[in-house]
């Protein structure tokens, strides 16, 4: 028989060890269980020496024994404990995506976060039902069970998911050549003010239309405070502020006021130019209320006589079923809303549509309006009518996401050459361009062919609203050669000046340098140059605040009466989800959340800091 050779004794891990020095095999080597290093040769001198040396502390608080056995033993249940829990995660790795998928559906579609559990509970009993005779069953079963979807989970991951948006923004944002700002500011259910900030901005061949944030403002909406919070935010988030082109507002003072507003304030911080643009919606809907005394009276008498209806619940029931009787296929009559840049026209119409039942209904309940039978006021009423929709149809065609300011420019201005069409159109009698005012001049005539219809008035009428949008629109008419520079720059002649609202111009050196290579092509290719930073910028200008609009829309929706406890960093991430064009890689997400896990402090080392 052979000897052994006395270094064979210690080629193999020996049990004792665990609990004489807290070193356990894995993989081949032999790991330390305080600090979780692993020794490759197993030879009990190495690992004495490293735990004498690493780790006297703990010797010498658990000396040899019983003691020392129990505290390892200690150690080993939580590393083992660990190791369960890092190959529960490991198999779950789909059911932690599909968490993310479900709090993104949530999220987006304005649910509590507490909707999770519901989610979970309704794709259980469809499951059940729908995978009845499959053969995994109980393992889709299982994987559904398995998928965390508890309010606490939704929350953590609709703030992660928002969180690598926001990188993702900040980011795009840096790399991009300029950007504006589109800023408004409302208040929520629970009477805080929200400053909605949203950018524009050239991400590779996209242009990207962002919410950077919504800013809770918790006490005056001065523009100092508005200011404030976002100088605060742009620090905060490293926004490159040197790169900022335009700003476009309500027209609010806060916002536009000459010393002490936003924008004043904004451009003394920033020590440049940067121009400032009045929503074109918002002087739109100005324009449309302007339709002075008269056509006043006639809108008057119609919001009367629809809140006595409509407000009134017996009256409101009596009136629809006046409706069903005769066949109208309206279901009743719509309230006004000064605030809503649609309502007016929307009254109008339906009030027109319904004009012989609200006579009829009038009559029951003896309330006397003799005007709705009045022929002059039935003239400025229809014309009212025409009017209105076509403002509409003008409010519609400027709304929307993406609209650059040269087309929401030219908008304008077609429908300020239709007015004088549509004043011709009315002084030569042929109302081709107003149909319910054609009817009812029709009508007139075939009951009293005699009769003369005063249609001057309403020329005049639309005269004035012309001369209203003329008076309006004036920093977009100021800059109608820089837009017309994109599409025409052959044709339109601009000057250097004008364009040093583009960060990094410097109208002094161009000038000089053009003076300098004047007989030189180089000159027209700076000139080529300048007109392409020119044409970027202009594409990320805004002309409305619609995109302000449409995340305060969101934000009533997230934010409501029973969720109006939602705090600020929650209805940012919501906010964020709902109005991103991004979208979430949450198995990325997944995968990082896994990893944090293999590389986090072990519970081993933890337990070692409490020796």
């Amino acid at each position: 028989m052979a000897k052994r050779k006395k270094v064979d004794e210690y080629r193999t891990f020996q049990q004792d060890w665990t609990d004489e020095f807290a070193f356990v095999e894995r993989a081949g080597s032999a790991m330390c269980l305080i600090c979780s290093d692993k020794i490759a040769s197993m030879k009990r001198s190495n690992i004495k020496r490293h735990f004498d040396t690493r780790h006297a502390a703990f010797a010498s608080k658990y000396p040899a024994g019983d003691s020392r056995k129990k505290a390892c033993q200690e150690l080993l249940s939580r590393v083992e404990a660990s190791q369960q829990q890092l190959r529960v995660w490991t198999q779950q790795g789909d059911g932690n995506s599909a968490s993310f998928a479900a709090a993104l559906a949530i999220v987006k579609n304005g649910k509590p976060f507490t909707d999770g559990e519901f989610a979970k509970s309704f794709m259980l009993d469809v499951a059940n039902e729908l995978y009845a005779n499959f053969s995994d069953k109980d393992k889709i079963i299982k994987q559904i069970k398995d998928m965390p979807l508890s309010a606490r989970t939704v929350h953590d991951r609709t703030i992660m998911m928002s969180n690598q948006i926001e990188a993702t923004q900040v980011k795009d944002l840096n790399a991009a050549q300029f950007f504006s700002l589109a800023l408004d500011e409302s208040t929520d259910v629970s009477n805080l003010s929200q400053f909605s900030v949203i950018a524009r901005y050239v991400a590779g061949d996209t242009i990207r239309e962002e919410s950077l944030a919504v800013l809770p403002l918790k006490g005056t909406t001065r523009g100092e405070d508005l200011f404030k919070s976002f100088n605060e935010f742009a620090k905060e988030k490293n926004l490159p502020m040197d790169k900022l082109v335009s700003v476009c507002t309500d027209g609010a003072p806060c916002m536009v006021g000459k010393n002490r507003g936003f924008v004043a304030l904004l451009r003394e911080h920033e020590k440049r130019r940067i121009l400032s643009f009045h929503c074109i919606l918002h002087q739109e809907a100005l324009c449309a209320q302007m339709c002075g005394e008269q056509l006043g009276e006639v809108m008057s008498l119609v919001v009367r006589v629809v809140n006595f209806i409509v407000a009134r619940a017996l009256n409101d029931r009596q009136f629809k079923a006046l409706l069903e009787e005769v066949g109208n296929s309206y279901p009743g009559l719509l309230l006004h809303s000064n605030v809503r840049w649609l309502s007016r026209g929307k009254v109008l119409s339906r009030f027109a549509a319904c004009l012989s039942e609200i006579r009829t209904f009038l009559e029951r309940k003896n309330v006397e309006h003799p005007e709705l039978a009045d022929t002059e006021w039935l003239l400025k009423f229809y014309y009212l009518v025409d009017m209105t929709g076509h403002l509409n149809h003008l409010n519609v065609k400027m709304q929307g996401v993406g609209n650059t300011i040269f087309s929401l420019q030219q908008a304008v201005f077609a429908f300020e050459n239709r007015l004088e069409l549509f004043i011709a159109d009315i002084e030569t009698g042929r109302l081709l361009h107003f149909e319910k005012l054609a009817e009812f001049k029709d009508a007139c005539i075939a009951s009293d062919p005699d009769r003369h219809l005063h249609l001057q008035q309403l020329a005049g009428f639309t005269s004035n609203l012309l001369q209203s949008f003329k008076a309006r629109f004036g920093e977009f008419r100021e800059r109608t050669p820089l837009f017309k520079f994109i599409t025409h720059p052959h044709e339109c002649a601009v000057d250097i000046t004008d364009l040093s609202y583009i960060p990094g111009v410097s109208v002094r050196d161009f000038e000089l340098q053009a003076a300098d290579l004047k007989a030189s092509d180089l000159l027209e290719r700076q000139k080529a140059e300048l007109a392409s930073q020119h044409n970027v910028a202009v594409l990320t200008m805004f002309g409305s605040t619609y995109a302000c609009e449409q995340s305060f829309s969101h934000l009533k929706n997230i934010k409501t009466n029973v969720r109006s406890r939602l705090t600020d960093g929650s209805l940012n991430a919501c906010m964020k989800l709902n109005l991103t064009s991004y979208q979430p890689d949450y198995k990325s997400i997944s995968k990082t959340m896994q990893q944090s896990i293999v590389n986090s402090e072990t519970p081993c080392s933890k337990f070692s800091q409490e020796m």
